[in-house]
């Protein structure tokens, strides 16, 4: 297996086939992940939603980055390792990011099996509410920017959001294991999600020798 810088275009096609969410993140760092000379999709970093996503931890602006999306065909011979060797490379390209968050969505029959897998910290539920329209759940920012403030609107309970953090710096260990909790169970039944396959599509990737690195 081996990762490297992703195109915009491999990133739109991974997400847009191979992501439940179907939107395009604004990423600072995505990775195009290849298993021999199949490309199986890509994972990407990015700020997120949540702009003072630093401020729970006492960082700096920049220094927390959030995993937002492994859009990935099934064809990756590892989900985990994948991740892992995704981590290692935002290390190298991304210096000054001391720790990553991500979320495992409740509403997809996500627990966060990956993140278990890899050795990432949990620590606890995000809950929301979404605005209906027209007994249609609309996100906040989509609602926001089409019909103005949803103050007062119909909302709905969303099922929880298991967040999960990951310190590349070292020193943020003691930090992590403070806020750490048990890990939300599974389900004996469930098992890592597997996206519908595609034919893989090499033409638009970036050109750039691709970055081997071993577990």
């Amino acid at each position: 297996m081996r990762l490297e810088r992703a195109s915009s275009k491999a990133i739109k096609y991974a997400v847009m086939n191979w992501h439940y969410s179907k939107s395009l993140p604004a990423q600072m760092m995505s990775f195009s992940v290849f298993e021999g000379r199949e490309w199986c999709g890509v994972i990407c970093y990015g700020i997120g939603a949540n702009k003072n996503i630093n401020k729970p931890f006492s960082l700096a602006s920049g220094e927390v980055i959030e995993l937002l999306r492994v859009a990935l065909n099934g064809k990756q011979s590892s989900t985990s390792k994948a991740v892992s060797l995704s981590l290692k490379l935002l290390r190298s390209f991304a210096p000054l990011v001391r720790l990553i968050v991500s979320y495992a969505d409740e509403a997809q029959g996500h627990k966060g099996i990956i993140y278990q897998a890899t050795n990432w910290y949990f620590v606890g539920d995000s809950v929301s509410c979404v605005p209906v329209l027209n007994s249609k759940q609309i996100h906040k920012r989509t609602f926001s920017s089409v019909h103005g403030s949803y103050a007062g609107k119909s909302m709905i309970k969303q099922p929880p959001k298991h967040k999960y953090i990951y310190p590349l710096d070292k020193s943020l260990i003691p930090l992590c294991k403070s806020l750490a909790k048990p890990y939300p169970k599974k389900q004996a039944q469930e098992v890592l999600p597997v996206a519908r396959l595609a034919p893989s599509q090499e033409e638009g990737f970036d050109s750039t020798p691709a970055l081997k690195l071993q577990k």
